[in-house]
């Protein structure tokens, strides 16, 4: 995707990337709310007066809380970049000034950006980077060409055992229909050991990594996920009736494991939270 300052697309409908704010924000609020971000942004520690882009900056929430804390000194930069133009547009709307588009899986995705001419203190990454299948070392290059010798690399992913049980039953449905789960599955979950030896091949030092269960309630249901996160991905080209028909299969495979006595549901997602000094 090319780098756009003002891109086109409304935040209700999906983009070229399969992205739509407005339905990530209805169904999935609770990838930015404040109970599951202190965490990372916890170990993050932003300082007023510092320089940090964001990558995967989504519609742009997270960004906007570490925004008020770097501008509270002069020099204090945050620049929000993500693959979804509707991820941007809606950033745009909720008052981030510097956020752009751009896929930073690619060599130099940030070559245009003004902001991005100086270096940055902070690379920061909140539930994007596990999207990065494609080239989840080119992402580590990227950041370590943007930061400062001696920057930090915060962020936080989906790591091994996440989405158990439901990623399961996605391969499932797929392969019974003769389907290849592998070259649909979007998700790169690695294990510690596996992101400390990118991080480490990528020059940087890791000074933090843990992997934790968190559960994490969805509000619209295991559908309303299924419709965000599966529908463009998994059963991508599939005619609506038929992608509807599997995510039903799906949704009574998990149902047993995913939803209490009251009609809640909840899931189990793994995150894998890391700090890293590139040397």
């Amino acid at each position: 995707m090319t780098l756009s300052q003002q891109p086109k697309p409304s935040p209700d409908s999906p983009d070229a990337s399969g992205w739509s704010a407005s339905l990530y924000n209805k169904s999935a609020p609770f990838v930015y709310s404040p109970a599951f971000t202190a965490p990372v942004l916890e170990l993050l520690a932003a300082q007023p007066g510092e320089r940090i882009v964001d990558f995967g900056c989504g519609s742009g929430e997270v960004t906007l809380e570490i925004k008020r804390i770097v501008e509270q000194s002069e020099g204090g930069v945050v620049v929000g970049v993500d693959y979804s133009e509707s991820m941007i547009t809606q950033a745009k709307i909720n008052g981030l000034q510097y956020a752009y588009v751009a896929d930073i899986q690619v060599p130099d995705p940030m070559r245009d950006i003004p902001e991005a001419q100086e270096k940055f203190d902070v690379v920061f990454s909140n539930a994007a980077l596990h999207w990065c299948k494609g080239n989840p070392a080119g992402v580590l290059a990227n950041a370590k060409s943007v930061l400062k010798k001696g920057g930090r690399l915060v962020g936080e992913m989906g790591g091994f055992m996440n989405c158990i049980g439901v990623r399961a039953a996605l391969h499932h449905v797929l392969r019974k229909r003769d389907h290849d789960p592998v070259s649909r599955d979007p998700w790169y979950f690695p294990s510690m050991e596996d992101y400390v030896k990118l991080l480490v091949t990528a020059s940087f030092e890791p000074v933090h990594l843990s992997l934790t269960p968190r559960l994490t309630p969805l509000p619209a249901g295991l559908r309303g996920w299924l419709q965000v996160f599966a529908r463009n991905t998994f059963f991508s080209g599939f005619p609506e009736e038929e992608a509807q028909l599997m995510m039903d299969e799906v949704e009574e495979i998990c149902r047993v494991d995913c939803q209490d006595a009251s009609g809640k549901w909840a899931m189990v997602y793994m995150r894998l939270r890391f700090c890293a000094i590139l040397k």
